[in-house]
């Protein structure tokens, strides 16, 4: 009598195993082991070999061309630069995000601007209503005649939907609220979540339509559902930003057609989600006469110079223990910088309370960032202003050595392009000779 046999199978990474764990032994998620395979069931099967049809004959690549899948802009500049130049036909694109954070206000515009062109446009919404989306649209003035709007959840419908308006885009918020009849489970399962996205993903590699699809994120930020479900798109973009700041970027974490390194400005308003081109002045402040403690750096988010000012606050401190607070900055970075500037060139900062922050709300990672932290720390001991003209970018060692950073050249010229006509970088080589050219 055949022994019954079953396979275990992990809904994440694919691993397989013989008999349950509850955890995956690739990818170490727990709860992802799922039995699959029924029981005699054949492991051992021949897939036969079909001959393609006409049209479809393998070709020698240089009789390809490339015309078929040129880049489409969509009319939001900061969009299409993410996207490498504009979506490409037949593309999938998964959006991401957290909740509020303006995913499907972008994508609406996006759709509207893509009508106002003369394209017909489906967005597919399983949570909210075709009348909640027309209230937004108002709002934002995106009503065209050529933009269709459906709410459903189920995916049979939303194919049907796709059938009928023939759309040159197609826009669905989001995938795990839609759920297949021929897959068991609940919408937003992992089962559901790679049926909806491959039915959606066949349709637009056969139609030559690109889609859209909005993806919820965990507490983690990272898409939630398989993580097959990265490898089937094309493109992933994640949309960011603080809730306290209006200010939202726009990042390429896949793009199979451009670069993974490109960042859109965004900024919410009543209006809606308005595109900021030149961001130069959202992280300066407005001081008319130079104030101690200020210094401007220049950061990179992607292949795009942002000029940042970083505030300092430097008090005697009335408790035993200093304070040590930052905003927008990395608390051990700070730390560590004060260390050398005690211990390097004599500041005395043990019995001071410290207060290093960005204005506008910008967060600072990189180590770029040090020499202009350094530099605002002396400015607020001295209580001497530095000049306004006077940029700072640098990493700062142990040993007290100014040390290159990347793209040094970028951030000089973006700097000057600013009217920042001094700066102070690595040709320095010591913290001393950087407060020496600071004047401090």
């Amino acid at each position: 009598m055949a022994r019954t046999s079953s396979a275990y199978v992990c809904t994440e990474c694919g691993w397989q195993t013989s008999k349950w764990v509850g955890r995956c032994g690739e990818c170490q998620q727990w709860g992802t082991v799922e039995e699959r395979a029924a029981a005699g069931a054949s492991l051992a099967r021949t897939t036969r070999a079909v001959a393609p049809g006409a049209g479809r004959e393998a070709r020698p690549i240089t009789q390809l061309t490339g015309e078929a899948v040129r880049h489409r802009q969509t009319g939001i500049g900061e969009l299409d630069r993410v996207l490498g130049g504009g979506v490409v036909p037949g593309a999938a694109i998964l959006f991401s995000g957290e909740p509020g954070v303006g995913k499907s206000t972008l994508l609406l515009d996006a759709a509207a601007r893509a009508a106002s062109a003369g394209a017909r446009v489906l967005y597919a919404s399983g949570e909210e209503s075709a009348g909640q989306i027309r209230m937004r649209a108002e709002r934002t003035g995106a009503m065209h005649d050529t933009l269709f709007l459906a709410s459903e959840t189920d995916l049979a419908t939303v194919l049907g939907h796709i059938e009928q308006v023939d759309p040159a885009l197609v826009i669905v918020d989001s995938v795990q609220t839609l759920a297949s009849g021929e897959v068991d489970g609940a919408a937003g399962g992992p089962a559901q979540v790679r049926e909806v996205a491959g039915a959606l993903i066949r349709a637009a590699k056969g139609r030559g339509t690109p889609v859209i699809l909005v993806g919820h994120v965990t507490k983690d930020g990272s898409v939630a559902g398989p993580r097959l479900l990265e490898h089937l798109v094309d493109v992933v973009c994640h949309f960011e930003g603080d809730r306290q700041t209006s200010l939202r970027f726009l990042r390429t974490l896949k793009n199979r057609f451009g670069p993974t390194d490109e960042v859109g400005c965004f900024e919410m308003q009543d209006r809606g989600i308005v595109e900021v081109p030149d961001p130069s002045g959202l992280f300066l402040s407005r001081s008319a006469s130079p104030v101690s403690g200020t210094c401007a750096t220049v950061a990179l988010e992607g292949r795009r110079a942002l000029p940042v000012e970083v505030q300092a606050l430097v008090a005697k401190s009335a408790t035993p223990n200093p304070r040590r607070v930052t905003g927008g900055v990395d608390p051990s970075r700070v730390a560590m910088i004060l260390a050398v500037l005690e211990r390097r060139i004599g500041a005395r900062l043990h019995d001071q309370d410290v207060y290093v922050s960005t204005v506008g709300g910008v967060k600072l990672a990189e180590p770029a960032a040090d020499l202009a932290i350094a530099l605002a720390v002396l400015s607020a001991i001295t209580d001497r202003p530095l000049p306004h003209d006077l940029a700072a970018f640098g990493e700062i060692s142990l040993a007290g050595e100014v040390r290159p950073v990347v793209g040094g050249a970028q951030r000089a010229g973006e700097a000057a392009r600013l009217g920042y006509t001094r700066v102070v970088d690595a040709a320095v080589e010591t913290l001393q000779g950087a407060r020496s050219q600071a004047g401090l």
